[in-house]
């Protein structure tokens, strides 16, 4: 039987908050579901929202790659290496089951990269994943190819945490206290610089619209 988007949505809690949330809070939280997920004791969970001014060190993160520390420096257990994450950026933490989804990490990842690219599109703005530098990448407005969107993602118990940072309109100038995801030759764009504004809640709506294309790939060959 054809399942609907609204089914297939329903298989997991579908959360938004307005305020900002602290990074080590979000963390924290994301580490208790994992556990719950895990334990069968909890919904799978895709939670939107934003945070104040943070770095945060990935497991590949290389000292010199940490410029100017002018805000918090969280170390975390995702992949990659350093990474801004502010007011006016979009970040998607996405706790899904793999043991009961394929468990294909790699998959995982194409499909949060192929649903971030969807949503960008809906506004415009052509992007695409570079299979030797981790993120979403897109034209700035100077032509020159610039990074739009990060992905991390850790994997525990089968069951994933973290997942992607969306540049609606951040402070781009907070990008320079670091070499962003450890690539010095690329510049950071955001919907805002390419001339594109959005409400939050309207990018949230974009990013549900395409929700359920993502979690559908994810159990296609199940």
């Amino acid at each position: 039987m054809n399942r609907t988007h609204n089914d297939i949505l329903s298989e997991v809690e579908w959360r938004r908050s307005a305020a900002p949330v602290p990074y080590l809070a979000a963390l924290a939280e994301q580490e208790a579901r994992n556990r719950a997920i895990a334990a069968g004791e909890a919904e799978e969970l895709i939670w939107l929202l934003e945070h104040p001014p943070v770095y945060t060190a990935g497991t590949s993160a290389a000292p010199a790659d940490l410029i100017d520390p002018r805000f918090e420096v969280v170390e975390t257990g995702r992949g990659g290496r350093y990474t801004y994450h502010g007011p006016g950026q979009r970040v998607g933490y996405v706790l899904l089951d793999l043991a009961r989804r394929g468990r294909d990490v790699r998959r995982f990842v194409h499909g949060l990269e192929t649903w971030v690219i969807a949503t960008l599109a809906d506004f415009g703005v052509e992007a695409w994943a570079v299979p030797d530098r981790i993120g979403i990448w897109t034209r700035d407005v100077d032509g020159s190819e610039a990074k739009i969107g990060a992905i991390g993602v850790r994997v525990r118990r089968w069951v994933t945490m973290h997942g992607f940072a969306l540049n609606r309109d951040p402070d781009l100038s907070h990008f320079t206290g670091i070499v962003p995801c450890g690539i010095a030759d690329y510049g950071v764009t955001s919907l805002a610089r390419l001339g594109i504004s959005v409400a939050p809640e309207e990018l949230d709506e974009a990013l549900r619209a395409h929700a359920a294309d993502f979690l559908a790939a994810l159990t296609a060959s199940e």
